[in-house]
């Protein structure tokens, strides 16, 4: 199993260890007076103090427009479905609101796009199955 990891910037380490750790759920890792490493689902994640990257609705899936970049991570069906519930009872807003989509096709999976306090966009997918991953 290979583990990704992902750095980028973020505007309060205070607000960012809140809604990661306390909100997302993950579990903090290292840290300095200017970074502070998450698990995040299973992969290390590092915010590090600095300007957020510029991002914009650009990428059409379906029928939304998705903000690009964003950062992501696939769950299982139940553990994207504890997280919604999670993400709804502590008021975050969502670019796109927990829903499925591709219904029936290859594919389908349940997803929801947020963005951290920095303006960071982050997608969760849930999949039923882990074979529709990638399906085609």
């Amino acid at each position: 199993m290979s583990v990704f990891h992902l750095a980028y910037n973020v505007t309060d380490l205070d607000r960012t260890r809140a809604f990661y750790g306390e909100v997302l759920g993950c579990a903090e890792g290292r840290s300095t007076e200017t970074w502070v490493d998450f698990n995040f689902f299973g992969h290390q994640i590092s915010m590090h103090l600095g300007k957020p990257f510029a991002t914009r609705s650009t990428g059409k899936v379906g029928d939304h427009m998705v903000p690009m970049p964003h950062l992501g991570v696939v769950l299982s069906k139940p553990e994207w479905e504890a997280l919604a519930e999670r993400l709804v009872a502590a008021g975050v807003e969502f670019v796109i609101p927990p829903s499925t989509r591709f219904a029936g096709e290859p594919g389908e999976q349940s997803t929801m796009f947020f963005r951290d306090p920095s303006g960071n966009p982050i997608e969760v997918k849930g999949f039923a199955s882990s074979d529709a991953i990638f399906a085609a």
